[in-house]
């Protein structure tokens, strides 16, 4: 191989490394590897520059639309609502799950209907008095399961179909259906069979209802009416939403208080109990707030609400403590309490650093949610409050529009590109949505780690790098298409648990291209194994974004994903591996 080629394989094992460290932005790291292709020379700013304007890509930022026209007249809802209905045992929920939410996957981004169901499945938990833990991970599978029925059910399978179509290939919206049917049915059927042993955590919100979630923290004014009295005379000692349990002073912490203990100033008490615990304790004059991040949020209480949240890899704090991070200043709301694998942090709220998966209580106003929703920073898990109620009398109309972009690509009256150009334009047209929403609902962070990531694919490949590592695959005797398609499959589930699903399909793609121009086969085996592997992330919280979404409110550990990941990943490669050769012939 040549100089570039080492250089562009080198390059892109530091984008591996850097990824997978969650240190940095993704789009960051891969635009700056784009920015040295270019510098380089290695690529023209044309050629480097090709995956913003691919198919496939564009056909992602008008879904985003699409979905969001569903979202805002409530269409999605309406479905949900009838078709889950009010399960009475926990079997019955999990099938009821299950079905609605592969077959909205196959047809809208998967990310949007997992955060639609946590509230649902959600408030099911409470009824049925078991964790959401039970049935939030299966949740997230079985969504990945479905994107993999359609072309537009994933992110992923587009990227895929658009590199197709630059080799002169490519693929109709039911295409993949016959095997994407089939890995969903064996991947259900193996998360039914293990739903009754699934595991049983306590989520961020069941532990704040515990009383003991929720923690407050006070100082002693000096000079307010409190100091000088004994904790009972202070009216501390009986509160009616929480209980003191430690007292520090001079550095000195106690755990045991007695109620006869005198009060100093800059006495550090520490309260333990529900939300209403904050405020009974703001009404004590004599006590402020250890931190006034909540005090000075610019907005009277009544106009504020909770939302729980998930930081994603992308939130510039990762591994930075809360004070640090100015979380107030830079959302305009303020964290309440941590919890992470289901457990709330302990010590100074402050002082804790954060990690992605981590989910927050925060406390803000009641257009938080709204505002942030596609913030890419956190994913909004649920809100107390939507300040943006939907349009439920269009939601009829939303899913005809729907239907439209399924029965004009079936049939072949319009590509997906075109349909989805025709049915966005009605949803702004119809009012569905306003143009505002539709420009604040396309995530441009992910099209741009998209986009950017067709450039390190295309240095692969044509510096000959691809071709070398076809090469050198076929010098270890790994000759037969059966062999090499298990060892594309297999390195796309590597990098995919470890990076962007979507980074690993471009990544991957001209690997399986060398391979195939090689063997003298056909292409399309190795593309469908790329496509499907990509979305086969299963084993990591961090590979696939519906896996993190549930992390916090499932109280999961990072064992979880493992144990119960495992078995369904080696059946779904089982039957891809298996049923590709038999669509798509070598």
């Amino acid at each position: 191989m040549s100089l570039e080629a080492y250089f562009s394989l080198g390059l892109v094992v530091c984008v591996l490394l850097a990824l997978a460290t969650n240190r940095f932005p993704t789009d960051a790291i891969l635009v700056g590897a784009m920015a040295l292709l270019i510098i380089s020379g290695i690529l023209s700013p044309a050629a480097a520059l090709a995956g913003f304007g691919n198919s496939g890509v564009i056909t992602i930022a008008v879904l985003f639309v699409v979905a969001a026209g569903l979202k805002e007249t409530g269409a999605v809802h309406w479905i949900v609502q009838r078709v889950l209905g009010l399960p009475d045992s926990e079997r019955v929920a999990q099938l009821r799950m299950m079905v609605p939410t592969a077959v909205l996957s196959a047809f809208m981004n998967n990310t949007t209907v997992v955060a639609m169901l946590i509230p649902a499945v959600q408030e099911w938990c409470r009824r049925l008095q078991m964790s959401p833990s039970r049935l939030l991970l299966p949740l997230s599978y079985v969504a990945i399961l479905g994107g993999t029925m359609t072309l537009i059910g994933t992110s992923t399978n587009l990227v895929v179909n658009g590199l197709l179509q630059q080799s002169g290939q490519g693929l109709g919206i039911f295409d993949i259906t016959p095997l994407g049917v089939m890995v969903a049915l064996a991947g259900g059927v193996v998360l039914f069979l293990m739903g009754g042993r699934m595991p049983d955590r306590q989520g961020a919100r069941g532990q704040l209802a515990k009383m003991r979630e929720y923690g407050v923290e006070c100082v002693v004014e000096a000079r307010g009416p409190v100091v000088g009295k004994p904790i009972a005379e202070a009216g501390l000692r009986r509160l009616a939403h929480g209980y003191l349990a430690e007292l520090e002073r001079d550095g000195e912490l106690f755990s045991a208080v007695s109620p006869d203990t005198v009060l100093k100033a800059g006495d550090r008490l520490f309260f333990v109990g529900s939300p209403e615990c904050a405020q009974e304790l703001r009404a004590r004059n004599g006590l402020k707030p250890a931190n006034s991040d909540v005090d000075s949020l610019p907005m009277a209480h009544i106009h504020r609400s909770l939302t729980e949240v998930v930081l994603s890899p992308e939130f510039p704090g990762i591994g930075q403590t809360v004070k640090a991070v100015q979380f107030r200043t830079r959302y305009h709301a303020a964290i309440l309490s941590i919890s992470r694998h289901g457990q709330r942090m302990q010590g100074k709220l402050g002082d804790v650093k954060l990690q992605p998966g981590d989910t927050l209580l925060v406390e803000g106003g009641r257009s938080f949610a709204n505002v942030h929703r596609n913030n890419r920073d956190f994913l909004l898990v649920s809100a107390l409050t939507d300040s943006n109620p939907p349009d439920h009398r269009k939601a009829p109309l939303a899913m005809g529009l729907l239907l439209l972009l399924v029965a004009s690509s079936a049939l072949g009256w319009l590509s997906i590109l075109q349909a989805g150009f025709l049915v966005a334009g009605l949803m702004i047209l119809t009012r569905c949505l306003t143009a505002t929403q539709a420009r604040r609902s396309v995530d441009f962070s992910v099209l741009i780690v998209i986009a950017s990531s067709f450039s390190l694919g295309k240095a692969l490949e044509v510096t000959g790098a691809a071709q070398g590592i076809a090469q050198a695959l076929l010098t270890l005797g790994l000759d037969s298409p059966w062999v090499m398609l298990l060892a594309i499959y297999l390195l796309t589930t590597l990098f995919t648990e470890l990076i962007t699903n979507n980074a690993a399909a471009v990544l991957m793609f001209p690997i399986a291209q060398a391979v195939a121009t090689s063997l003298g086969v056909s292409l399309m085996p190795f593309a469908i194994a790329v496509m499907f592997a990509a979305s086969a992330s299963f084993l990591t919280p961090l590979g696939y974004q519906t896996n993190l979404m549930v992390q916090g409110p499932g109280g999961y550990r990072f064992t979880d994903y493992l144990q119960w990941g495992l078995p369904l990943s080696l059946t779904v490669a089982a039957v891809t591996l298996i049923g590709i050769p038999f669509v798509w012939p070598f």
